[in-house]
């Protein structure tokens, strides 16, 4: 079975996320192509859409990550692309990825879904109507930060594109690298039920601490829900004024101070 389950139809092997992002968007779109791109997308992404894209003629447009079905008002004419997450970048919002792909497709669009927080052990992109699932494997496939890695994961319809544009486009990962990506995957699956685990103990501890006002995780509510995430990563935002924030960026060891 193929990285990304049954319904992918070939993995691209690139040498960071970013390229995997970048090669994908370069291979779907062309001039006077529109591309809605979720708001909370990864940083450099949106560089990418902003600088390069926008220089060849693509009109990249950012919406809600929780807009749901309602994507489709924002769509345009012209061939499109969608980019989203399957947990957003350091936010993490939830989108309802069924329901964007519904829409997308109802348009002829092609749907890509970052999944690197959720892995295909926790979220199977392809199966739920992306097109194109790209993963930053530098961080849990290789595990071990010792590598730069990233995949892309195509379903049949677009997989002919995305081989084709690798090869144009000299996208290779090093033979080192690929072999490191293969030891990550042998404990992928342990490793990610730990970051669980420990990813929601502390969630739960910040969600009580007086210093913390909101806990942002992929698997909570308010309060913490015990839902299945692959995340460990823990976003807490500090119960600070702004003025205090900004004293504290020059004096880092300032204490935060509770409401």
């Amino acid at each position: 079975m193929a990285l990304e389950g049954p319904q992918c139809a070939g993995v691209g092997l690139a040498p960071s996320g970013l390229s995997a992002i970048t090669t994908t968007l370069l291979a779907v779109l062309k001039s006077g192509d529109h591309l809605l791109v979720c708001d909370n997308a990864y940083r450099p992404t949106r560089n990418f859409c902003n600088g390069l894209l926008a220089r060849y003629g693509v009109e990249t447009t950012y919406y809600d990550p929780l807009i749901g079905a309602g994507i489709a008002e924002v769509f345009q004419t012209q061939h499109q692309g969608g980019a989203g997450r399957g947990a957003g970048s350091q936010s993490f919002e939830m989108p309802d990825i069924p329901a964007i792909a519904s829409a997308a497709h109802a348009r002829g669009a092609v749907v890509i879904d970052d999944n690197t927080w959720a892995t295909p052990l926790f979220h199977r992109s392809l199966d739920q109507g992306v097109d194109i699932s790209i993963q930053a494997a530098t961080k849990y496939i290789g595990g071990h930060s010792d590598i730069m890695f990233g995949t892309i994961s195509a379903n049949a319809r677009c997989w002919p594109t995305i081989a084709e544009s690798i090869r144009l486009l000299g996208v290779c990962a090093g033979p080192d690298d690929v072999f490191l990506a293969i030891r990550g995957l042998r404990t992928l699956a342990v490793r990610l039920a730990q970051h669980y685990r420990s990813g929601l103990e502390m969630a739960r501890w910040f969600s009580g601490r007086s210093e913390v006002a909101r806990v942002l995780h992929p698997a909570s509510g308010e309060p913490i829900q015990a839902t299945r995430s692959g995340s460990g990563i823990l976003p807490a935002r500090p119960a600070c004024s702004a003025s205090f924030s900004s004293q504290r960026r020059r004096n880092p060891s300032m204490p935060c101070s509770t409401p």
